[in-house]
Parts: C-alpha cells; sequence; structure tokens
C-alpha cells in the first residue's frame, strides 16, 4: 500500500519552504539597510502622549554583515549537501554513505586482526589470550542478555558451562548454532499419552529417569506412556542432539524441574528460540566467539566477567 508520505511532492515542499526562507531573510536584510531617518533627531517622527517618541537605531554594520555571511553560507551549504527535498546536493554526500563507508573501515581493520586467526582449530583458539579477549566482549555484547554475563543461563535459557548440549557442542556445531539460530520445539502430547493421569504417571517417570524426587508407583505406571516421548527422546531418554531433543536422564531441566513443570510440558508443549546472529557478526566473529562458548564447557580460556 502506497503512503501519501512518499512521494516526490514532499521533495518540492521541503526545497521550496527552504529557499524562500533564505529569500526573505534575504529580503529582510535589504530592507533594513535602506530604512532612512525620518527626523534630524534620530527619531522616526513617530510621538505617543504627547513626548514618548520612537528612536530609530539600525543595527550595526558588523552585525548585518553577520546575517549576510550566514545567509550565503546557508546556500552555499544547501548546494553542497542534501538539504533542499531530496536533492543530493553536488557533493553526493549522504549520512547513509558515510556510515557504509565508516563500517567498511572499521571492517578492513578488523580483517587484519581476525586473519591471525584463519585455520585456528577451537582449541588452539581457546588457548589465545587476544582471540579470547574478543570472543569475552562479543559474548557480553551479543549473548550475556540472555545467556546471563557468568553464561550459566537461567530458566528457558541454556547454561553454557556445562556439557549439556541440546544440538551438540562441537565448535562447528556452536558456529553454526550462532550463525543460524535455532527453534526448539516440544509439542504438546498430553492428548496422544492420554488421560491427566497418565500424564501426571508419565511425569513421575520423566523425573526417575534423571534420579529426581517422584513417586515410584506412578513412575511405574507411566513407563508405558514413555514411547510417546521416545520417537525424540530416545528409547532410554538419553534425547537425541540431531533432532534437539535434551536428555532427561540427567538433572539439568531447562524449563524448570519437578511434578508440575513436566506435567505442563507435556500438556502444553514448549518452544524455544535462539535468534540467528549471521546479519549482526561477521563469519570471522562468529567463528572466534564460538570458540569462546565452546572454551566455557571444555576448561579452556579466560573465565566470563562477572
Amino acid at each position: 500500500m502506497s503512503s501519501d508520505f512518499i512521494s516526490n511532492g514532499w521533495s518540492v515542499f521541503v526545497a521550496a519552504a527552504t529557499i524562500l526562507g533564505l529569500v526573505f531573510c534575504v529580503v529582510l536584510l535589504v530592507i533594513a539597510s535602506r530604512r532612512k531617518v525620518m527626523a534630524n533627531d534620530n527619531t522616526t517622527g513617530h510621538t505617543w502622549d504627547e513626548d514618548l517618541r520612537e528612536l530609530n537605531n539600525p543595527l550595526p554594520r558588523w552585525w548585518m554583515g553577520l546575517f549576510v555571511i550566514t545567509v550565503v553560507f546557508a546556500g552555499a551549504y544547501l548546494a553542497l549537501y542534501p538539504g533542499l527535498g531530496s536533492a543530493e546536493g553536488t557533493l553526493k554526500w549522504s549520512s547513509t554513505g558515510q556510515y557504509q563507508a565508516e563500517q567498511e573501515k572499521a571492517r578492513a581493520a578488523l580483517n587484519e586482526v581476525y586473519a591471525k586467526f584463519a585455520g585456528m582449530p577451537a582449541e588452539q583458539l581457546a588457548g589465545n589470550t587476544q582471540a579470547m579477549g574478543i570472543g569475552e566482549r562479543l559474548f557480553a555484547n551479543n549473548c550475556a542478555t540472555c545467556h546471563g554475563s557468568d553464561a550459566k543461563g537461567s530458566k528457558g535459557f541454556p547454561n553454557l558451562t556445562d556439557a549439556d548440549w541440546l544440538y551438540g557442542g562441537a565448535h562447528e556445531t556452536i558456529v553454526e548454532t550462532i550463525a543460524k539460530g535455532r527453534i526448539g520445539q516440544m509439542p504438546p502430547m498430553g492428548a496422544a499419552v492420554g488421560s491427566a493421569d497418565d500424564v501426571r504417571n508419565l511425569a513421575h517417570y520423566v523425573l526417575s529417569l534423571s534420579g529426581s524426587p517422584h513417586n515410584s508407583v506412578s513412575a511405574q505406571l507411566g513407563k508405558a506412556k514413555f514411547g510417546a516421548c521416545a520417537a525424540c527422546h530416545g528409547a532410554d531418554g538419553k534425547g537425541n542432539q540431531a533432532l534437539g531433543a535434551p536428555n532427561l536422564t540427567d538433572k539439568i531441566w531447562l524449563h524448570g524441574w519437578g511434578e508440575e513443570a513436566v506435567v505442563s510440558i507435556i500438556n502444553n508443549g514448549k518452544t524455544n528460540q535462539m535468534p540467528a546472529h549471521a546479519e549482526r557478526l561477521s563469519p570471522e566473529q562468529v567463528r572466534v566467539l564460538g570458540a569462546y562458548v565452546w572454551s566455557l564447557s571444555n576448561g579452556a580460556g579466560k573465565s566470563v566477567t562477572r
């Protein structure tokens, strides 16, 4: 749908208003410079209340000169730079162009830095102080908002310092996750499991897989219902990294643990999204950041600043 605000008419209006404003200033200057004293005593000849007279005190010449310089400067500026609507100006300057030029300059400078790390495996990058310093700053600027300044995450946001990886903890996999993002989805399974009691029994069985507090009788009853979950989490409940299905046999609960939390997820499902960063970070930055994240769970590199 088109908009009335996106048309050449507005550009013409802005240009005309600007030019007319400058012309009006020039006219005022000319009128003021030609104003004559109408009486020999430096008054305009106007008198009120018998003896109240209006004096004529023209602007000093140097002040008039400043106004003239201002108008000339404005005219030159508008000729050189964009200011008359959509006119580009003779210098073809734009804030977008300047921003892009500065970005290119910064990118060229960064390329020299990242060139040192090209071809280095994750283990070598994790041992490189400069690479880890860059990775730490990239983490603080792009990842800490969700995963925390200590990278230990919170409810719904994975802990990056343990060895529990939904999609695998290899450097290449982490780089792919940072660049492309992830969408983890657990579909609602309540209807497939059965009744409310069946769901609750299954929840106790899931809790039993990790040795979490549970009702053993309910867990035995729920074991037969685990078949609805095995397609993703595996028959042994240890998950599937190809699908991003969590390991249910450890005590790491991304969305909260306990009977009610598990029952809620079985009934309602859960969708989690890790945004893609390929448009924000260059491939070299993603690679160094990936090595830094890899180092957090592999005992190498710098620790995250708290």
